[in-house]
């Protein structure tokens, strides 16, 4: 009886049950391992235990026990949905965020060039600037009172408040979700012990980027040269190929 219901079934295979099958097993092997570790773990194995003894049931004619098992896992999406909601949410959450990601990749990479256009032409003309890059910390919690500007970054634009004649020229510009979000930004020094030869600039950029996770971008008014500050740590002499390559690494 067994053997002839596996004939059977296989006997009606196709192509796109092979796909079906795959599938299948690519969705649950992607959980699995998404939840290895946790205790929605153990859960699953036992769910996934229970429908195996199902499909025996079913290919043994067990009558009884088949009833039961089929009656309950007419509730199975019911209970996947209530015992792994964390997992499911995070799961919808990364491919959301995949499908942004790639959807914004082109003008993520638009934002780059023009900040780094903007760098190279204020190290051409030694133009004291510094630009810092919101990430996920909120920048506004350590600064008093800047001046809100919430425009689109362009190199034109940035040029202009950097302008030794411009009002907003004295302190940092922030850049947040791909705007220029504020200007005359002055932001907290390191403790004293850090303190070295670095121009303000350079020593404010440290401070923000120790007190958050964010990117900035230095160009010293008395050389001209362009650093970048990440984690406290500033890297100096940046070209403009140095500098993209540096932005990008961070997903900026």
């Amino acid at each position: 009886m067994i053997f002839e219901n596996i004939v059977n079934a296989f006997s009606k295979f196709g192509f796109s049950d092979i796909i079906d099958i795959i599938f299948l097993f690519v969705l649950f092997y992607y959980l699995l391992l998404l939840i290895k570790g946790t205790k929605s773990y153990q859960m699953a194995i036992g769910l996934l235990s229970i429908g195996i003894f199902a499909i025996f049931t079913d290919l043994l004619n067990l009558t009884a026990s088949s009833f039961i098992l089929n009656n309950f896992l007419t509730y199975l999406i019911f209970a996947i949905i209530v015992l792994f909601q964390d997992e499911l949410r995070k799961v919808l959450t990364e491919i959301g965020s995949k499908i942004r990601r790639k959807y914004n990749l082109d003008q993520k990479s638009g934002l780059t060039d023009e900040i780094v256009n903007t760098a190279v032409a204020l190290s051409l003309s030694k133009i004291g600037a510094i630009i810092a890059i919101e990430r996920e910390n909120k920048i506004i919690n350590y600064v008093n009172k800047p001046v809100t500007i919430n425009a689109e970054v362009s190199k034109d634009l940035l040029l202009t408040i950097f302008t030794p004649s411009s009002p907003l020229h004295d302190g940092a510009v922030v850049i947040s979700n791909g705007k220029i979000s504020m200007a005359k930004c002055f932001f907290p020094l390191p403790p004293l012990l850090e303190l070295s030869p670095s121009g303000t600039r350079h020593l404010a950029a440290i401070g923000i980027t120790q007190q958050t996770d964010c990117v900035t971008i230095v160009v010293s008014e008395e050389t001209g040269k362009i650093a970048l500050a990440f984690k406290g740590e500033l890297i100096r002499g940046l070209d403009r190929e140095g500098l993209k390559s540096r932005m990008l690494k961070y997903n900026l």
